[in-house]
């Protein structure tokens, strides 16, 4: 599969490649995903908690970064994301566990579209 970057610079990686119904703008993508930073350290993790998350896919309720990398994904795959700053948190940083310009890696998987 190997890792792929898109024009904005998002680094995404299909780790499983799921054989459900595909993602795209204006539908409503339900995930687990788990985001660190690029030295390892876990900031979130909805599989920890167990409870799934749900954002409509390009309507910007999400990093940008998001946005762009879990369209294309089909239900049951299994995504790496590694998302510069500019498509990230910027520079104002997130929630005091993001500091400003971090590059974020995220392992997202689809569980379901609608």
């Amino acid at each position: 599969m190997g890792e792929m970057t898109t024009d904005s610079g998002l680094v995404y990686e299909d780790l499983v490649e799921g054989d459900g119904p595909s993602a795209a703008a204006g539908l409503t993508a339900t995930v687990h995903y788990t985001g660190w930073l690029v030295d390892g350290s876990k900031f979130d993790s909805s599989k920890d908690r167990n409870d799934p998350f749900q954002f409509v896919l390009g309507a910007g309720q999400v990093i940008r970064g998001w946005d762009e990398g879990v369209q294309g994904m089909c239900v049951g795959g299994k995504r790496k994301l590694t998302i510069p700053p500019e498509l990230g948190y910027g520079e104002r940083g997130a929630g005091g566990v993001i500091p400003p310009y971090a590059t974020l890696v995220f392992e997202v998987e689809l569980l379901a579209i609608a």
